[in-house]
């Protein structure tokens, strides 16, 4: 679980709420539904009509890693890198076929896999760095999702103050109901602001960090597997991999 994702959205809020407090505000005064309605689900109905259903889906999907982020252990990936290397040299690439079914991680799997095929050294890169960048792509487009949610919720944050502006002005000669309009054409604009610069916007740059993240490791993945189907020295490509250690 990433703590400082949980920690971090916690500190804003507390902060907001404090500050708001100490100049007399009361807390209920910030929950309104119409303006709620009105920027989430404009918001929301806004980023589905630009986006596919699949990249949609796929972006919802993600949204555990914030809380949950995959981990990956780049000291025991080389150390593995290494350990196959030099079962290779001395059994052969057939002898990881048995290594190749119990990894999990598709990437390794599939590199394992055309490793122990005997695919030609040059289709063997091209396959898996066809598949680093599609993945890698995939993703980005994903987080791509939360970074456009950002930059649509300001402005239907704006959209519903002037939507509760029109409410108010057509009743002046009603107080209370003239009050509940400002109420929701100002909370509308606080909510469209707050969800792109509190929510949206950082969970699309935590998804885009571990994106790169995976990337990272699977290009080392991607290396070593192709410096072990080149028959490179065990030891050689230890040093070589030592490098990702730095990420």
């Amino acid at each position: 679980m990433d703590k400082l994702s949980i920690a971090g959205l916690l500190l804003a809020i507390i902060a907001i709420y404090f500050g708001f407090a100490l100049d007399g505000g009361a807390i209920a005064t910030l929950f309104e539904l119409p303006a709620f309605i009105i920027v989430f689900g404009g918001t929301l109905g806004a980023v589905m009509l630009q986006s596919s259903l699949n990249q949609f889906q796929h972006a919802l999907s993600l949204l555990k890693w914030v809380i949950i982020p995959p981990r990956y252990d780049i000291d025991e990936g080389i150390l593995n890198l290494v350990s196959w290397s030099e079962k290779a040299r001395e059994s052969g690439y057939l002898s990881l076929e048995d290594i190749a079914l119990d990894i999990e991680e598709p990437f390794t799997h599939k590199g394992l896999n055309l490793l122990v095929d005997g695919v030609e050294l040059e289709d063997f890169r091209i396959s898996l760095e066809l598949d680093l960048e599609l993945y890698r792509e995939h993703n980005l487009r994903s987080a791509n999702v939360f970074e456009s949610m950002g930059g649509y919720s300001p402005t239907i944050g704006i959209l519903g103050a002037v939507l509760g502006l029109v409410h108010a002005m057509s009743n002046l000669s009603e107080p209370d109901l003239l009050g509940q309009g400002i109420a929701t054409a100002f909370i509308a604009t606080i909510y469209g602001v707050g969800f792109a610069n509190l929510i949206y916007l950082p969970v699309a740059n935590k998804l885009r960090a571990i994106i790169h993240q995976q990337t990272m490791y699977r290009e080392m993945i991607c290396e070593g597997l192709v410096s072990i189907a080149n028959g490179e020295n065990p030891h050689a490509i230890e040093n070589k991999l030592s490098a990702f250690r730095l990420l």
